[in-house]
Parts: structure tokens; C-alpha cells; sequence
């Protein structure tokens, strides 16, 4: 069958570049950073939301819902596009489109109007996804989980500051700065990227849009390391969900009663661990994939155990969001590095693969571990955290020699 043939090309068959620079490498770590945030600038923000459009608290959840669904939707019907069209268009495009939304969103009058903004906002941020597949494509073979971890370590860190840019932005000026301010960055961004990315060189998949969606359930039967590091992708994300969704209950009542700014601020411990894991695409690119992972998953194992010590030692929290975003960051990284070495003709539909994994673990961790909380308290949380990352160590145990 006709759209079969994308499967039977050689990687020669795509232009190899000589290398892609750290400034440029940086220069999509933050853009990613910047589009990755959008979709979690409203978690520290729905109580405050909640009371101005009079939604009950019981209700507000919807506002993450939306998000999420909308961003799995993104990764379905719009991440499979840089294999058919030229990124260097598509990727400020998608961006663009995001401002139009967050300034929507910052002065919707009613909850109708920031649904729809957030809607589109989830739908569009996938655009980060692009970008590390884009990425992948312009680094050079030696040096392509290098760059793909520092191009993902500004994904992470841009989902871990957005909750201390909203938490700050809301406290001086109200929640709506916290979106408008997004749509000036983004903004900046955009144009920066019309200037400066590089020439697409990918030799595009000659298919039709129906085609490209079908192969990327022929990819995921096809190739064996991406249904593995898919399935490690859900459930380490499922464990960081499980900690970021819920820990703002015990910050927010008492004894703590932390403020929407210190509570933001404990992002900045996780940023931390998301920095020191960029080493783990080096270590990818030295054969050591599974080396680190089985490190890593230890780590985020044992970092619930400090963070379980939250309601009565702040440092303790500390130590373990600083182990568990190190523990998943590098795993990630790790992940997308080998993944993205198989079919170089296909590496956005790839990344969309993974990633759908990816937006189903970060939704089950968020329902599980606030439905827990209300019955089993923050223990309760912790218990589910380290069953789900000792899950995560068991499967990749039994697979490693599989992948």
C-alpha cells in the first residue's frame, strides 16, 4: 500500500546536518519553555478563577480538563504535521495562532470565552513537540540526545516556572496579567523564530493527511522501543502528575497555609533536578540509555520518600521534588533519545506517539492523586506516587533487554 513506502526508506535518504548549535538549541528550549507553560499557568490560579466567573470549586477542575484533552488532541492531529510541511512556516504559525488565544483568555468577560481560549491554548502548545522532533532533525547523529535534552530540559522547566510566574503575576496584578503576559512573550518569540530558524531540511513524506494519521498507528505496531519507552513515558509522568497536581492541598491549608507565590516557588526546586538530568542525553548518545534509566527510575522511587515528610519539613519536600524531577527528567530525555534514532523520515510522528503516553499519564496522575488526597490525605498521595514509580522500575526490569 501506498503509504506503507514512508516505512521502507533508508535514513541516508534524509539530508544529515553538520551540527546545530548551542545557541540555537537554546534559543528552542525556551520557546518550548514559553508554549509548554501556557496549559499550566491555571493550576495554581482555579480558586481564584473559580470565584471571579462564580464556578463552584468542585467544578473548576474542568479549566485542566479542557487543557489537557485538547493538548492530547493536539499531539493526535497536529504534531504529524511536521513530517508533511515545512517547520520553519509551521512553528512560529502555531505560535502566532497561541497569541491570538492568551490574549482571549486575559480578557474573556465571560467562562464561555476562556474556555474556548484555554481550549485552543492546549491545542496549539503541542507546537513544543514539533520543535524537539525539528530539533532532533537539524542535531548531528553524535550529538542528537545532547541536544534533545537540553531542548526538553526547557519544556520541563517551563512547566515548573509557570506555576511561580502565575503564582507571582497573580498576587501583583491579578490572574489576567498572568495570560497576558504570556501573549507579549510568545509574541517576542515568534518573530525571533521567523528570523532565525534554519532551512527545513527534511525531505518531506509525500502523503496524504488521512495517511499521515494512519501511519502513526502503524509506527506504534511496528516498532517495539517506542511502545516500551511510551509505556515508561506514562507512568513516570503519571508519578509527576501525581506530585505537581496535588501538592498545592497541603502547601495551601493549615498548618502551611503558604501564599499562591511560595507555593509557585517550590518549582524552582524542581527546575533544579530538571537542569542536572540534560546530562542524560549525552549519556544516551554514549550507549548508556538503559544504564541511566534504571538509575533514574531508582532515584524517583526513592524520592517519595522524602517528600512524604512534607506537612512537617519543608526541606525534606525540597530534596525530593529536586530527586524526582532529576529522576524524570532524565528518563524522558533518555526516552525521546532512543526513540528518535529509529525512523529519521518520521520523527514528528514519533514524538507524537510518545507524547499521547505521555498527556494520558499527566491526566491520570492529576484525577488519582486528588482523588486520593480527599480520603487518604497526603500519605495516601505519597503511597500512590511510589507504587506507581516502583511500577515504572519493575516494567522497565523486565523490557530492558527488549528495547
Amino acid at each position: 500500500m501506498p503509504q506503507m513506502e514512508t516505512f521502507k526508506r533508508d535514513s541516508h535518504d534524509v539530508q544529515q546536518p553538520a551540527s546545530m548549535s548551542r545557541n540555537m538549541a537554546l534559543l528552542f528550549a525556551v520557546s518550548c519553555g514559553l508554549s509548554v507553560a501556557n496549559i499550566y499557568y491555571a493550576q495554581p490560579l482555579l480558586d481564584t478563577i473559580a470565584d471571579e466567573f462564580g464556578i463552584a470549586h468542585s467544578s473548576i477542575g474542568i479549566v485542566i480538563t479542557i487543557t489537557q484533552i485538547c493538548y492530547a488532541l493536539g499531539l493526535l492531529l497536529l504534531v504529524p504535521l511536521g513530517d508533511i510541511l515545512n517547520r520553519r512556516w509551521l512553528i512560529p504559525g502555531q505560535m502566532l495562532l497561541s497569541v491570538l488565544a492568551l490574549v482571549g483568555i486575559g480578557l474573556a468577560p465571560t467562562a464561555g470565552m476562556l474556555f474556548t481560549g484555554l481550549a485552543i491554548v492546549g491545542l496549539l502548545a503541542v507546537v513544543t513537540q514539533t520543535m524537539v522532533a525539528y530539533a532532533a532533525n537539524l542535531a548531528a547523529p553524535t550529538d542528537r540526545g545532547r541536544t534533545v535534552g537540553l531542548v526538553t530540559s526547557g519544556v520541563v522547566i517551563g512547566i515548573l516556572l509557570a506555576r511561580t510566574t502565575a503564582g507571582v503575576l497573580t498576587d501583583l496584578a491579578g490572574w489576567r496579567s498572568v495570560y497576558l503576559f504570556s501573549a507579549a512573550c510568545m509574541l517576542v518569540i515568534s518573530f525571533t523564530l521567523i528570523r532565525t530558524l534554519p532551512l527545513d531540511v527534511q525531505r518531506n513524506v509525500p502523503i496524504s493527511y488521512f495517511q499521515l494519521l494512519r501511519s502513526v498507528l502503524v509506527l506504534f505496531r511496528e516498532e517495539r522501543i517506542l511502545r516500551i519507552r511510551s509505556v515508561l513515558g506514562l507512568l513516570i509522568f503519571t508519578a509527576f502528575s501525581i506530585l505537581w497536581t496535588s501538592l498545592v492541598l497541603p502547601l495551601s491549608m493549615p498548618p502551611l497555609s503558604l501564599s499562591h507565590s511560595i507555593i509557585g516557588a517550590f518549582g524552582l526546586a524542581g527546575v533544579a533536578g530538571a537542569l542536572a538530568a540534560t546530562r542524560a542525553g549525552r549519556l544516551a548518545d554514549r550507549g548508556l540509555g538503559q544504564k541511566t534509566t534504571g538509575i533514574a527510575l531508582l532515584l524517583l522511587l526513592i524520592s517519595w520518600l522524602p517528600i512524604s515528610y512534607t506537612e512537617r519539613s519543608l526541606t525534606a519536600l525540597v530534596t525530593g521534588i529536586i530527586l524526582l524531577d532529576l529522576a524524570v527528567q532524565a528518563v524522558h530525555v533518555t526516552n525521546q533519545s532512543m526513540i528518535l534514532s529509529v525512523r529519521p523520515e518520521a520523527r514528528s510522528r514519533l514524538t507524537a506517539t510518545y507524547m499521547i503516553f505521555y498527556s494520558i499519564g499527566s491526566a491520570t496522575g492529576s484525577i488519582a492523586s486528588t482523588s486520593i488526597y480527599k480520603y487518604a490525605g497526603w500519605n495516601g498521595v505519597c503511597l500512590l506516587g511510589a507504587a506507581v514509580s516502583a511500577l515504572a522500575l519493575l516494567f522497565w526490569g523486565v523490557t530492558r533487554r527488549l528495547s
